[in-house]
């Protein structure tokens, strides 16, 4: 089973507000970035990528939480961010029973996420690569 069925098959098994939850924070994630690819880690995690892992979510049972890999490097103008708050790297959101979700303030993120996991990547390839001789 590839990992969108995985998660597909984790978002029917939840069936309560969790799962509506999954659903509808997966959408979001591919709405802000249709290039994203799903993944399925650690035994169970749903987990989204691109140029690295950026976010996973997992449903717990009273909330589901959406961590993002990278997040305090991230701007959180809205403050969108809930959780998490005092670790070096990682930052997440809860999500409770009845939360709305404020999609574009996410969407942005996301995004933020994402320009951020790209520009990490340039600077390991870069550092990596054999620097080209000067002609003399």
């Amino acid at each position: 089973m590839n990992p969108s069925e995985q998660i597909d098959k984790r978002i029917a098994k939840l069936a309560d507000w969790r799962g509506e939850v999954l659903a509808k924070l997966r959408k979001i994630i591919h709405d802000a970035d249709p290039e994203v690819i799903e993944e399925w880690k650690w035994m169970g995690t749903p987990t989204w990528s691109h140029d690295g892992i950026f976010v996973l979510v997992n449903a717990h049972k009273e909330k589901v939480k959406m961590t993002f890999s990278h997040g305090a490097s991230l701007p959180d103008p809205e403050k969108v961010f809930n959780a998490g708050l005092e670790g070096n790297q990682w930052r997440a959101i809860d999500f409770y029973e009845g939360d709305k979700i404020h999609e574009r303030a996410l969407k942005n993120l996301i995004r933020s996420a994402i320009a951020f996991n790209t520009a990490l990547l340039k600077k390991r390839t870069s550092k990596t690569r054999p620097k080209a001789k000067k002609k003399s």
